[in-house]
């Protein structure tokens, strides 16, 4: 082994390469992990959509909690009648870059508990003030919809404030009603029977794969090159011609 390796300067260069090869070993690993999670989540929300509804409660029972990992877009059935009262627009939404708002609706069962439901959304100009939302079906009505977790926004997201929210959450509208919500909420696919006004259905989930293979392939490229730069610099010093010793003379 060239004895300059042993120097401090080398020695330093050597443990910093080390470091950040490790470094970038566990991003890519990381990366390599969401994308398997990825992989897995797509299985089960196909898995869903291949499957015929369910009932409600057979998915999540009364003061039960949505799994967002093994439930989610779960194909669900259930009947019962909009709390028309109680509609809110979740405002600042837009699709395909045109403004406007879901209409969120608490549907109440016969278990006197209620489940949201985003019924879909609409064209509206997004001023910050609500705007007129179309009537729900009245009496009873048979809701089939996806299963969908509270949002994870919190505070005055979740809160209704002058028929708005920013964020859909059972336990944030829950402050707005007198009657229990049901955990999570539904995206509706139909309504028996029909509304008279027809809204945009939540667009399919994304299936696919994200960035997550590239990136940590790039990690790993980051890695690989630090050693081979490593190497680089140490051929380079062996290449190099020395400087003789100045302190070195041969005695005669």
């Amino acid at each position: 082994m060239p004895r300059f390796l042993l120097s401090p300067r080398w020695l330093g260069l050597l443990a910093f390469v080390i470091l950040f090869g490790a470094l970038t070993f566990r991003l890519g690993l990381w990366q390599w992990h969401k994308l398997e999670h990825r992989i897995d989540r797509n299985a089960i929300i196909k898995q869903h959509y291949g499957a015929d509804p369910r009932p409600l409660n057979d998915v999540v029972p009364a003061g039960g909690t949505v799994d967002g990992e093994t439930q989610e877009w779960t194909n669900i059935t259930v009947t019962g009648s909009y709390d028309a009262s109680a509609a809110a627009s979740v405002k600042f939404t837009t699709r395909d870059g045109a403004p406007g708002v879901d209409v969120v609706v608490p549907l109440m069962l016969d278990d006197g508990t209620a489940i949201l439901v985003d019924r879909g959304w609409m064209k509206s100009d997004n001023t910050g003030q609500a705007p007129d939302l179309p009537a729900p079906p009245n009496g009873e009505v048979e809701v089939v919809g996806w299963l969908r977790p509270n949002n994870g926004a919190g505070g005055q997201a979740v809160r209704v404030n002058d028929g708005q929210i920013r964020a859909i959450s059972s336990v944030g509208f829950a402050e707005s009603v007198d009657y229990p919500l049901r955990d999570g909420y539904l995206n509706v696919r139909s309504e028996t029977p029909d509304a008279g006004e027809q809204l945009q259905p939540e667009p399919d989930p994304d299936l696919g794969q994200g960035p997550h293979f590239f990136y940590a392939l790039q990690w790993w490229f980051f890695g690989l090159l630090g050693i081979v730069g490593f190497g680089w610099f140490v051929r380079d010093e062996i290449r190099r011609p020395q400087e003789p010793d100045v302190h070195d003379h041969t005695r005669t």
